[in-house]
């Protein structure tokens, strides 16, 4: 199977579910090297006049540092399955090979080389326009740093305009 590219505004999904049920995989790096992580927290929607996601990421992810170093990355969406997912939230890529361990099959887009995989039914391709760090002073409910962030490990929330939408065909 191939992916189609589509118009974002094609897109008739619920992105509270997909992110929050069916979960995500962020993923950042180039043909050389990249990494790809699970995460059920984000955003979709219109910022600063285009179609914008925000993929929050822990400081400790090693996904992290391929995301500082690049300026595009993926969000991809598998459905209900959740074995890769089991895979890309709990292990980190500097010790295993996730690829290799989910049998994920990597793509490159042609004009960014931002990774993505063929088994996923929904990829956003997204270039970071903005990075910003929670600031724990800026909580106004202490009931979410307290359950959310004992460690004070706060969230980096990178934004992304979503330039392109591939669906599987």
């Amino acid at each position: 199977m191939s992916f189609k590219e589509i118009n974002v505004t094609e897109i008739n999904e619920n992105f509270i579910k997909n992110i929050g049920d069916e979960w995500m995989l962020i993923s950042a790096g180039d043909q050389n090297k990249y990494n790809m992580m699970t995460a059920s927290w984000g955003f979709a929607g219109v910022m600063w006049g285009s179609p914008m996601a925000i993929a929050a990421v822990r400081p400790g992810r090693y996904t992290m540092e391929f995301l500082k170093e690049k300026d595009y990355f993926t969000l991809s969406f598998y459905g209900d399955d959740k074995k890769i997912h089991t895979v890309c939230g709990k292990e980190s890529g500097r010790d295993v090979n996730k690829t290799e361990k989910t049998g994920l099959t990597p793509l490159f887009d042609e004009e960014t080389n931002a990774p993505y995989f063929d088994e996923a039914r929904l990829v956003l391709i997204c270039k970071k326009v903005y990075v910003q760090d929670l600031d724990s002073s800026a909580f106004l409910d202490e009931d979410i740093k307290t359950k959310w962030y004992p460690n004070e490990d706060y969230h980096t929330m990178f934004y992304g305009k979503i330039e392109k939408a591939l669906v599987k065909e």
